[in-house]
């Protein structure tokens, strides 16, 4: 009997359990079917998303402008989830200070960077490149000679070569390249006779810039004996194929129209002209009354002069803030404060030294920037004059002048008179409706009239006396009281 209870419960747990575990079979094999459909569609949707590799421009001369359009470029690849960012570089070189800006963000950047020295990558190119995870160059390229010199050519102190050396060592340094070549590029006071190549110490022989007095520029050859270059290919087509991106979707950047209007104004002619213009025309404005077409023209200039400086970072708050307080000043003197005195010789006295300051570069400076900055801010402002004065003598000989100040010229031979009838204005009294600065209006027996003081400024609401009239020039005197 007890046999008999045991072989009930044997088959009603039978029963009971021969449905869970097919269930459980069931159960397992839709999670399988389920992974597996969902791998499937995870490659199906990585293969059809096309690679991208971003290609920016680096040609011709480095200047502040380009900088912004570096930063954009490098913004756009990593938002598209870019494989790599090429660098086409071709350049001799340029300023420092938009190098080094240039050579932070690549090295900031969250994908691969790869430098592609299209012929040349000279002085400030040489320091970008060496930014870059890889660097490749086409046969008969060169890269190096990025010892720092003035516009005149003339090799920096010794405080800017030892602060251009040291950014060249330490970006050679954070990208596993040869820190004594990076040096030997900047100061030729350097040499050596051995190299520490992949943990082996080479004997240099075929390397001039090993010797002291001579600058390290190393060809294709040597860059990839040296380990400086990743390696050499002469198209952009062959580089994606060593990269493995050949099916790669290629993505040109360009500067857009404010990068290049901002370029076009932070070129040391454009800014010189447009500080210089500024500056002038706020100048000639305290010569004249009120406020008129100069001192509109010159804020403009000064206006595009130090927006466009703040974008390119050659303008500092500082800076701003130094040129904005000059330019308040000046026109304080003119609205204000009669005559010219203190605010407006200080309002000058302001904007110069901030145009002086526009002019040093964003690096250590030595006393040759100091003094080339002096000089420009001289030699900008003398140009600038003489430029004005042949504009203004160019304009008045045109027909378009002409039109606008006397389109119809009335001869004294064809009976026209200078004479305009206020020769009995003569002794009579009036009140001025404006300040004269000599010029300005005054109201005489209820009739408004232009004229201008013998020389004295006059504050308006003033009582003033006719005391000539010669053709349409009228000339008064301030009364005073007891008069």
């Amino acid at each position: 009997m007890v046999l008999a209870s045991l072989t009930n419960c044997k088959r009603n747990y039978s029963k009971f359990m021969l449905p869970s575990l097919f269930l459980s079979k069931i159960t397992a094999k839709l999670k399988g079917m389920k992974q597996h459909i969902l791998t499937t569609l995870i490659f199906l949707i990585s293969f059809g998303q096309s690679q991208i590799v971003y290609k920016v421009p680096i040609h011709d001369t480095i200047d502040l402008g380009l900088p912004p359009f570096i930063e954009r470029s490098i913004e756009m690849a990593e938002e598209d989830n870019a494989k790599a960012i090429i660098f086409d570089i071709d350049t001799f070189g340029g300023r420092l200070d938009a190098a080094t800006q240039i050579k932070d963000a690549i090295l900031s950047a969250k994908i691969p960077t790869i430098a592609f020295i299209n012929r040349r990558a000279i002085s400030a190119g040489a320091l970008i490149s060496l930014s870059c995870e890889k660097i490749f160059m086409t046969s008969g390229a060169t890269i190096g000679a990025a010892t720092a010199v003035d516009m005149s050519g003339k090799k920096g102190s010794e405080k800017v070569i030892s602060y251009m050396r040291e950014e060249m060592a330490s970006t050679a340094e954070s990208r596993n390249r040869n820190v004594d070549i990076a040096k030997g590029m900047v100061d030729e006071e350097l040499s050596f006779t051995h190299l520490i190549i992949n943990g082996d110490s080479i004997e240099v022989k075929d390397l001039e810039g090993r010797k002291e007095g001579k600058l390290i520029t190393l060809t294709t050859e040597l860059a990839l004996k040296y380990n400086v270059s990743d390696g050499v290919q002469e198209t952009l087509e062959e580089l994606l194929i060593v990269l493995e991106l050949e099916d790669a979707e290629i993505r040109n950047t360009n500067e857009n129209w404010s990068e290049a209007f901002v370029r076009f104004l932070t070129n040391p002619v454009v800014a010189s002209l447009l500080t210089t213009f500024g500056f002038l025309g706020i100048l000639f404005e305290l010569q004249s009354p009120g406020w008129g077409i100069p001192g509109s023209v010159g804020l403009v200039c000064l206006a595009l002069s130090l927006g466009a400086s703040y974008i390119a970072r050659l303008a500092t708050m500082t800076d701003m803030l130094i040129i904005l307080a000059g330019v308040g000043l000046l026109i304080v003197e003119i609205i204000i404060i009669p005559g010219f005195g203190i605010a407006g010789i200080g309002g000058i006295a302001l904007i110069l030294w901030g145009l002086y300051e526009l002019l040093l570069p964003d690096i250590p400076v030595g006393a040759e920037f100091e003094a080339m900055a002096i000089w420009g801010l001289t030699i900008g402002i003398i140009g600038g004059i003489i430029g004005l004065v042949l504009l203004v003598k160019l304009m008045t000989k045109t027909v378009f002048w002409q039109k606008l100040t006397s389109p119809d010229v009335e001869k004294a031979e064809e009976g026209y008179s200078t004479s305009v009838g206020w020769e009995n204005l003569v002794h009579t009294e009036g009140v001025s409706q404006t300040d004269l600065r000599p010029a300005g209006w005054v109201t005489i027996d209820g009739e408004r009239i232009f004229v201008v003081s013998e020389g004295d400024f006059i504050e308006k609401d003033s009582k003033v006396k006719v005391l000539s009239v010669d053709g349409n020039r009228v000339v008064v005197r301030k009364l005073n009281l007891e008069e």
